[in-house]
């Protein structure tokens, strides 16, 4: 009898094995057998099966993080290399490397989004959410995307920054692939899932394959960051070499100078980078805490590090300075206080009390017993803080130097610190041990030529990063005009670094300053009313190439020095309102803008 199968023209355990195969494959592999019969298959392998073919082809995944601290680049970085493990074609950027016009001609876009000051986005996202929120804004239908929002849920516009982009993306007539999820300090768990989520949702949508083909996906990584040993996950031990004031006793607050011993860590930074800080929480607060909550200490806990006694874990790993809504809330439904669940329901009032109240605030406040797990569920996590670097390692070596400013918090009739300000400034000892990292600030970087002029704008403690760029410019024998603006209450109390900025105008390396003390004379003086009272000059400046720093205080200090300079350029260069905006917008894109506020 003759071979029912003789006629096929491939072997049937060839057909078996073809129908294991996705949509995906077989649809290049008819490709490249098509190609080959034609002699053209090594024109094919190199291609996206879709479009080898001439079937539909592979949509391209535009990943964009805009962050503060590297954790929404991390969720970015994170979500870029599982996608391409997928063979998608994916591109991941910075957003301050993303021009913003780009967007209409994306085909997905996801933004991976910090939230800082009140609200707003972190420094390099802001040109972004400016053109999206601008007259400019394009219209996105075309457009795919989702969103990721970072946040801390004890200040009240939670993931403001990711709801902005979410809500306006839709607005504009994009298409949300998933819904926003809004991500704590506490953030690992929630976005490792959204990223599983996100993975899951465009290889469907994009025509991923479910495994990588080599050679079928061109993707572009153009996010940087530095990489060191140490990071806030391995912080270096490092030894504190002194903290001593810069202001005197009549200031009415401690600022210090802070030194601190690198060794031979091997630690590297650049001027305008950022010193994290891993604290703790004082013994006696810890005592204070327990004894308000009923509990001696031994209790055990479920820590996010394992099992821990409350005792080290309120010491380690809790923040006991700022208290988030939903605990309050949480504890008021138990306090048997009808003030205290009335000021719960009051959304401005909440605000003001966790501003100005800590954890012993509410519990002396309202009293009440607390389960040792409860109070460690409710609290936040103690994170590392970051300091502004005020030294050039051209000019210390092995040392890094801080300007620190010590954080005063009344409750109780008493006055409690700022956890690592607190640290620093008085729990530290000369000698004593502090666990440092160094995060890199990318977005906030002199100017590659010492020939282009700068302005520095630095009120109160925001002066440490121009100390260092100053070391740094000396160092490299920088020939461009470097103008101050300083602002404080008093000039003979607290004019920070006074001496060193004496030296260097004497010395013709500062060639301007300009001065602002709020309560030395009848007026209220400050670092915008200078800038204003210099509008003439701070605009020939911008028009001669000058790069603009602000550094110190996002909620109130930057916003108020980013309208007088909205006003210098809408006066001086006869601009309206959205043209002086986006002139602000194409300096920041520059790189000739550029703000580390907090």
């Amino acid at each position: 009898m003759s071979d029912p199968n003789s006629s096929m023209p491939v072997p049937v355990q060839l057909t078996e094995q073809l129908s294991s195969l996705t949509a995906q494959q077989k649809a290049f592999l008819a490709g490249y057998l098509w190609a080959e019969s034609n002699g053209a298959a090594s024109a094919v392998v190199g291609l996206p099966a879709a479009a080898a073919v001439g079937g539909a082809p592979q949509r391209s995944i535009t990943v964009i993080s805009a962050s503060a601290t590297g954790n929404a680049a991390g969720i970015a970085k994170k979500l870029t290399e599982k996608l391409k493990s997928e063979a998608l074609d994916v591109t991941l950027t910075s957003a301050g490397s993303y021009k913003a016009r780009q967007l209409a001609k994306e085909d997905i876009v996801v933004i991976s989004t910090s939230t800082q000051g009140d609200g707003e986005p972190p420094e390099e996202g802001v040109p972004l959410h400016s053109y999206l929120f601008g007259k400019k804004a394009p219209k996105l239908d075309g457009v795919s995307f989702a969103v990721i929002g970072l946040g801390d849920s004890s200040y009240p516009l939670f993931c403001q920054a990711g709801i902005d982009f979410d809500t306006k993306l839709g607005e504009l007539g994009a298409e949300r692939l998933m819904d926003r999820v809004d991500c704590d300090v506490d953030y690992e768990a929630a976005s490792d899932a959204w990223i599983d989520a996100a993975v899951a949702k465009l290889k469907d949508v994009a025509g991923g394959s479910g495994a990588a083909v080599a050679g079928a996906v061109s993707a572009v990584d153009t996010y940087t960051h530095e990489e060191s040993a140490y990071n806030k996950d391995n912080p270096y031990t490092a030894t504190l070499l002194t903290s001593h004031p810069l202001v005197t006793d009549n200031a009415g607050r401690i600022i210090q100078h802070v030194e601190i011993d690198l060794d031979e860590s091997g630690l590297q930074y650049q001027v305008g980078d950022a010193l994290g800080i891993v604290t703790n929480n004082p013994s006696e607060l810890v005592d204070e805490v327990l004894g308000l909550c009923g509990l001696s200490g031994d209790e055990n806990i479920e820590g996010r590090a394992g099992t821990a006694n409350i005792r080290q874990a309120l010491a380690q790993q809790c923040d006991l300075n700022q208290l988030t809504p939903k605990f309050l809330a949480d504890y008021a439904a138990t306090a048997g206080s009808d003030d205290l669940s009335a000021l719960v329901e009051d959304k401005d009032k909440l605000q003001d009390f966790q501003a100005w109240t800590p954890l012993v605030g509410l519990l002396d406040a309202y009293p009440q017993k607390l389960e040792a797990q409860r109070l460690y569920d409710g609290l936040k996590p103690l994170a590392p803080r970051l300091y502004s670097i005020a030294s050039s390692q051209e000019e210390v070596g092995e040392e890094v130097h801080l300007c620190v400013g010590l954080v005063d918090i009344e409750a109780n009739g008493r006055v409690y610190h700022g956890s690592a300000s607190g640290l620093l400034s008085n729990r530290l000892e000369e000698g004593d041990e502090v666990q440092v990292f160094v995060e890199p600030n990318p977005r906030f970087r002199l100017p590659e030529s010492g020939d282009t002029p700068v302005i520095m704008i630095g009120p109160g403690t925001g002066i440490a990063p121009f100390r260092a760029f100053m070391q740094q410019r000396n160092a490299d024998g920088a020939q461009g005009r470097n103008w101050l603006f300083f602002g404080n209450r008093n000039y003979r109390d607290d004019f920070l670094y006074h001496a060193e900025w004496i030296e260097y105008r004497d010395s013709g390396l500062l060639h301007d300053v300009s001065l602002a003390w709020s309560r030395d004379g009848e007026d209220k003086v400050y670092v915008q009313d200078k800038i204003r009272e210099n509008a003439e000059a701070f605009w020939q400046a911008i028009e001669e190439g000058a790069h603009i720093y602000v550094c110190g205080d996002a909620s109130r200090m930057a916003k108020d020095v980013e309208r007088a300079i909205l006003d210098v350029i809408a006066e001086q260069g006869g601009k309206d309102e959205d043209d002086a905006v986006e002139y602000l917008n194409e300096l920041r894109e520059a790189d000739r803008y550029q703000r580390d506020v907090y």
